[in-house]
């Protein structure tokens, strides 16, 4: 097998393994995993939804914000079951109405009935009583840069940054049910110093939400970098929508886990020169990398990072041979399984992603 295929098998394990790896802080439960994780040996607060429901997406930053802070609680279980998609356990639990909230007490598959409020707060009180916890709520996230007369032009206007707003009323049902769904976004893009996710209270800010010609909440608008007037975000709503917005526009390549992807800091015009590397005479390499060093000088902007990395790794390459690549790109993909900081984790998925064209070019 060629060594290209050996490690595209490799990548496409170590990827699955980083996403499974990944979960949600309510547990997604269907009609096969119900009963292996309710009724066990935790008590477990469940919400019975259906995606088309207009009281579940208002419901639904609050019920993420009780996962948020039970996440470490193990004795107790935060889960939903979308009865649209599984009908067999939610019939079987008298569902009749969305949403609805059961409480199953720790070993027990009798549930009984939420009817308090549905916020946050009040459903932290009930299941700290149920569940015998003094689980306090967890802090908001704090990635949606907030954005107010004082510091809209210095943030929004800036022509280094690509910022993307949502112009927001805090009354607006459709604007709680974003709210879980952007600060996700802003999560994903935190590790890129050019991107901005921001909002606005354009209820208490009136005037800069006329300005932009908001007349509806909630109003999304993008400002790149090369135009301060703003464009109008019509894309979808959900995570991946907007994700890939962000990559298409800015350039950006990270996926919605705010992962790099297999495409950041490949630069084509530097991956055609490393296969005439990769192919050359030993005579001819050193001519090669000096091309390398040229075309990697006349990249700008965020390029300009890949291209000294495209340099100094066709050096090494040369330098060491050609089993340095091979054996560099496992090397990487064994650390990238541990866990290691975003920072860490993008500077070295930079590195193999550049060295695996190196690889597949033998």
């Amino acid at each position: 097998m060629a060594k290209s295929q050996i490690w595209f098998g490799l990548a496409s394990l170590l990827a699955l393994i980083v996403v499974s790896a990944v979960a949600d802080d309510v547990v997604v439960l269907t009609d096969d995993s119900f009963e292996k994780e309710v009724g066990k040996d935790r008590g477990a607060l469940v919400e019975f939804y259906a995606p088309w429901c207009g009281h579940c997406k208002k419901l639904a930053p609050e019920y993420e914000k009780l996962g948020a802070s039970f996440k470490k609680a193990k004795s107790i279980l935060i889960a939903k079951v979308d009865c649209d998609e599984h009908k067999s356990v939610c019939t079987k639990y008298g569902v009749s109405g969305y949403p609805t909230i059961q409480w199953f007490p720790k070993g027990s598959l009798e549930p009984q009935k939420y009817e308090g409020a549905r916020n946050a707060e009040a459903l932290a009180e009930y299941v700290n009583k149920e569940g015998g916890t003094n689980v306090k709520l967890a802090a908001a996230p704090q990635n949606v840069v907030v954005l107010t007369p004082d510091n809209f032009d210095e943030i929004v206007l800036d022509q280094n940054k690509d910022v993307l707003v949502e112009f927001y009323a805090p009354w607006c049902g459709h604007c709680k049910s974003l709210a879980p769904v952007y600060e996700k976004v802003a999560t994903v893009f935190k590790q890129e110093e050019g991107v901005v996710i921001a909002n606005l209270d354009a209820d208490a800010h009136k005037s800069l939400g006329e300005k932009y010609g908001v007349s509806g909440f909630p109003t999304l608008k993008f400002f790149p970098k090369d135009n301060k007037a703003g464009q109008d975000y019509e894309g979808g709503r959900d995570l991946d929508d907007f994700v890939g917005f962000i990559n298409e526009k800015v350039g950006t390549s990270r996926d919605s886990q705010g992962q790099l992807t297999s495409k950041a800091g490949i630069v084509e015009s530097l991956d055609a020169l490393v296969k005439e590397l990769v192919a050359a005479s030993e005579e001819e390499k050193k001519t090669i990398l000096s091309r390398i060093e040229e075309e990697a000088s006349n990249l700008k902007g965020s390029t300009t990072r890949y291209g000294k990395l495209y340099s100094k790794l066709a050096k090494s390459y040369i330098e060491k041979g050609s089993d340095y690549a091979t054996k560099e790109v496992e090397r990487l993909g064994r650390v990238l399984g541990k866990s290691i900081s975003p920072v860490k984790a993008d500077e070295l998925t930079l590195k193999k992603n550049i060295l695996s064209t190196f690889v597949a070019s033998s």
